[in-house]
């Protein structure tokens, strides 16, 4: 972390809906230069959160920063050094791609009109800036969205969901595309996706919502290294769970028939066996699970849902 303010500072940010708390009391940070992923299933928040954060949407309680400035008093100042994009992109469908941007470019002011030529070549739209916009497919438009947002050189970029569309190849651009803003020019990007696998490559950190709560953030890395798991064969796994949970250093044991999933480091197998060997318990097979962020999310989602019903 460096010693500058955060880009983004929220303090207890809700909003509720008549008697739906859409966003209920959620406190976070987001750091200068970071790729900072925004999870959760459909209904969790994000949008509404982001809605929030660019004034969209008047929060119930509560408030947020962006570049130190607060949002209840000095919006226009915050949102003067920010690119957005919010849900599916809208443009003038029978104008062209660059006649959109002329549009958006001459609200901003200033010289920012030069720019377009240059951002039109830099999220691979360079050959299609003539044509009607009523002609591009939703990824070329989720790439002028990408465009659109990236006018006036913004320090931060809040995107919702800029994968849609995509297809494979497209989201491997737009990956190396958001990495190169953040490592080599020093922007921030705060990113919502629900395509995990497709985007766990880019982000610095992660914070996970659900039901308008924040569930678990942190280092993508370090939320890896803490969801290990050492799955093992066993004819007696009732039993076996008992032993392992019996370890202190076991962080827990799902077991289905002769199946035990024990939540360790594929480092600590041995260990785990001379355990089991010590009651005469023998697997018949040891496997580590190689975690992605995808079943970290829905590991803590299904949790989190478990114990707001309980």
């Amino acid at each position: 972390m460096n010693n500058e303010n955060p880009v983004i500072r929220t303090f207890d940010l809700t909003k509720r809906f008549k008697n739906l708390i859409a966003v209920d009391e959620i406190s976070f940070t987001v750091e200068k230069g970071e790729v900072v992923g925004f999870l959760g299933p459909n209904g969790a928040g994000k949008t509404t959160t982001i809605a929030m954060l660019l004034g969209l949407v008047r929060p119930t309680t509560g408030s947020a920063e962006i570049l130190g400035y607060d949002i209840r008093c000095d919006l226009n100042k915050a949102l003067s050094r920010v690119g957005a994009i919010v849900e599916s992109p809208s443009f003038y469908p029978y104008l062209s791609g660059n006649d959109n941007l002329r549009f958006f470019a001459r609200i901003d002011g200033g010289d920012t009109e030069k720019q377009i030529p240059k951002i039109l070549e830099r999220v691979g739209l360079k050959s299609r800036g003539k044509d009607k916009v009523g002609t591009y497919s939703l990824g070329m438009r989720q790439r002028l969205g990408l465009a659109a947002a990236l006018l006036g050189d913004p320090e931060l970029l809040i995107l919702d969901e800029p994968t849609n569309g995509l297809d494979p190849a497209g989201m491997q651009e737009m990956r190396v595309f958001l990495r190169t803003l953040a490592d080599e020019e020093g922007k921030t990007v705060f990113l919502s996706s629900h395509l995990l696998h497709e985007v766990e490559q880019v982000f610095d950190r992660v914070l996970i919502l659900n039901k308008g709560k924040v569930i678990a953030q942190g280092q993508v890395s370090k939320l890896l290294s803490q969801a290990h798991i050492v799955e093992m064969r066993i004819a007696s796994a009732h039993e076996a769970a008992k032993v392992l949970l019996s370890l202190d250093w076991v962080e827990g044991v799902d077991h289905d028939k002769d199946t035990l999933r024990v939540q360790a480091s594929p480092e600590q197998a041995p260990d785990l066996l001379a355990a089991l060997a010590s009651h005469n318990l023998f697997p018949f097979e040891v496997r580590p699970v190689v975690s992605s962020l995808e079943s970290i999310f829905l590991e803590l989602t299904n949790r989190s849902a478990e114990e707001t019903d309980a």
